[in-house]
């Protein structure tokens, strides 16, 4: 096929190129100031992150979070939180690829679809450390140049104007929230 042919034509356009989603489980593990005797509550804060495309395997998010512990400790009779600031590296595989992209410019988009969540949250090591297991999941897209063919109609675009009716007829329960007063109310606060 080339440009000789009339019955098709070229169209460069941006489109999704790429495509992927991953969830994933990881444990962080805090070492708070005092041995704590339990855990009173945990939650997950501030989550910040970007993304970047990784060659040809798929978009790299990288990004941060604060976890923020409150837990008990001096055999419950004192609390105390401790938060740590977590770094992370995700690399998201592409599982839908167009491999038929014109340049190496790309636009690439993450969601969290899942914002890092706390699972679990336990006391480890004898007591020493805090066990948390976090979840989250990013849905990722990578948008550049490609090329679309289309096959062209050879009696061209035929549009039937349609006479459109609008309907405005109202009724008494349009009225009936309607301030009769509300010009007057207007001008006399003026």
């Amino acid at each position: 096929m080339g440009f000789q042919d009339k019955t098709y034509r070229e169209i460069i356009t941006k489109a999704v190129i790429g495509r992927g989603r991953k969830f994933s489980k990881h444990i962080d593990h805090i070492r708070p100031d005092n041995k704590p005797s339990s855990i009173l509550g945990c939650w997950i804060i501030n989550h910040r992150y970007h993304a970047k495309k990784k060659g040809d395997v798929g978009v790299e998010v990288v990004g941060k979070y604060d976890i923020n512990v409150w837990y008990s400790y001096n055999d419950n009779s004192k609390t105390d939180v401790v938060s740590e600031t977590v770094e992370y590296k995700e690399l998201v595989k592409l599982s839908i690829k167009d491999d038929n992209c014109l340049d190496d410019e790309f636009e690439v988009y993450a969601k969290a679809i899942q914002q890092p969540n706390c699972l679990e949250c336990k006391i480890v090591q004898h007591g020493q450390k805090i066990f948390v297991e976090v979840e989250k999941e990013f849905l990722v897209e990578v948008v550049g140049e490609t090329k679309l063919c289309v096959k062209v109609d050879p009696d061209g675009c035929e549009v039937e104007e349609v006479e459109e009716e609008w309907d405005y007829e109202l009724s008494e329960d349009d009225f009936k929230d309607l301030d009769p007063d509300f010009l007057d109310k207007k001008d006399n606060d003026d």
